[in-house]
């Protein structure tokens, strides 16, 4: 397997790192390794210089702020950031520039394009994610929330155009991430209550701000504030704003976690990797280092790692020739996600009573690793343990991933589902 990256590629990497040695201290440890306010102040500065070099939009068309690279730069610079240290913006950034920005470069309208794009960049508006319900997590074609155009559509032979000014939306949604801090949500909603679960949905941009929508913010078992649920009581917003067509917003949020997917098979083997040898020095903090099942186990987690790289590769070569996602995301899905609950039991282990009583500051992420640089303190290994839980249920759970791996790639029979009413 050549995993090599051609000139062009190695050239961009140069210029990033430059940037990253112009912008750091020579001794940077990573983010992690500040305080919780000057590491938000950080982040808010780090997304200014991110946004003025172009590095924000690296795949985005000129003509929309961006650079013009390809998806290749793109992945290099999420490598270079991953190493040094530093986030790719801020946190609700994940929904705002790289999921809904490159949806709407796929399936806007230019009328869409023009508007929201600039304003995701400066940041002017923040998103979240309007997906998952109390019914439908990892069975998302299940949702139920609805849409319903007013006034109703009033079809007449062939004529299929929209009738209506607004979309009136009733229903709820859960596990939505960074809600209470965003001004917009892209939503999943039926709109079409008489077709198969997978059709009859629409890719809704709505407005938080605004009487029929409440957010409400639940702590997680880390302690942390950063999951809410979301509810629609005749919530509006205009009819053009519906992205790739009425009854199509199954297909444009596949096409949306195919982004999702392909940056995260870059990044992880980098901060899963930093995490081990965090935990390697965690071993020798304890003494626990010469103990040959400490070692053992050691040793499983660095294969994992290794193998996680290659898992990697295998997404990436798809993603950059413009593939969508397919079974061998839910292999890396599954793969990272049961791969963390060991690399963090071990890391109890490892701290055993002292684990019972955290110290030092939690992680400012709420998924996956702590932020590179973080201190070996029992309060970012405590709370990155319960964070682990989480990641075998969000994104598709683990029986989920299970399923989809028994049907599409050893072909054995569906699982039966119940009549969708």
């Amino acid at each position: 397997m050549d995993i090599s990256y051609p000139p062009e590629a190695e050239g961009f990497r140069a210029e990033v790192r430059d940037f990253l040695a112009e912008h750091l201290p020579a001794d940077w440890p990573g983010i992690g390794a500040l305080d919780e306010e000057p590491a938000r102040a950080f982040s808010r500065e780090w997304r200014e210089l991110l946004a003025e070099r172009g590095y924000l939009s690296i795949a985005w068309p000129e003509q929309y702020g961006g650079r013009g690279l390809s998806k290749l730069h793109q992945v290099v610079l999420m490598e270079e950031l991953a190493r040094a240290g530093v986030p790719f913006g801020l946190p609700q950034d994940t929904f705002g520039v790289k999921m809904l920005a490159n949806t709407l470069l796929r399936w806007g309208t230019e009328e869409q394009k023009a508007h929201f794009l600039p304003r995701i960049l400066s940041g002017e508006d923040t998103w979240c994610q309007g997906y998952s319900e109390p019914d439908a997590g990892s069975d998302l074609a299940s949702l139920t929330t609805r849409a319903v155009l007013t006034p109703p559509r009033r079809p007449s032979g062939p004529d299929t155009s929209l009738n209506g000014d607004e979309w009136v939306i009733n229903g709820q949604k859960v596990w939505t991430s960074g809600a209470h801090h965003s001004d917009w949500i892209f939503v999943l909603a039926r709109t079409d209550p008489r077709a198969s679960k997978h059709r009859g949905i629409s890719f809704l941009l709505v407005p938080l701000d605004q009487p029929g929508v409440e957010v409400r913010p639940f702590r997680m078992a880390s302690g942390q504030m950063h999951f809410n649920e979301v509810f629609f009581t005749g919530a509006r917003t205009r009819a053009d704003l519906v992205v790739g067509g009425v009854d199509n917003g199954w297909t444009v949020a596949q096409s949306l976690l195919g982004v999702e997917r392909g940056e995260e098979a870059a990044t992880n083997p980098i901060l899963f990797k930093a995490e081990l040898e965090r935990l390697i020095e965690l071993a020798r903090m304890y003494g626990r280092d010469r103990d040959p099942v400490i070692r053992q186990r050691i040793a499983w987690c660095w294969s994992k790692v290794e193998i996680m790289r290659y898992l990697g590769y295998r997404i990436l070569t798809g993603w950059l020739k413009g593939t969508e996602p397919g079974p061998e995301s839910s292999i890396a899905k599954l793969y990272w996600s049961e791969y963390h609950l060991q690399v963090t039991d071990l890391a109890m282990d490892i701290m055993g009573m002292h684990a019972q009583v955290p110290a030092g500051r939690p992680p400012l992420r709420t998924y996956r690793t702590d932020d590179p640089g973080a201190a070996n303190s029992s309060g970012s290994w405590s709370a990155t343990y319960l964070i682990a839980r989480s990641g075998t249920i969000y994104a598709g759970t683990s029986q989920v991933q299970r399923n989809i791996l028994a049907e599409k790639v050893l072909g054995l029979p569906r699982e039966p589902r119940p009549a969708h009413k």
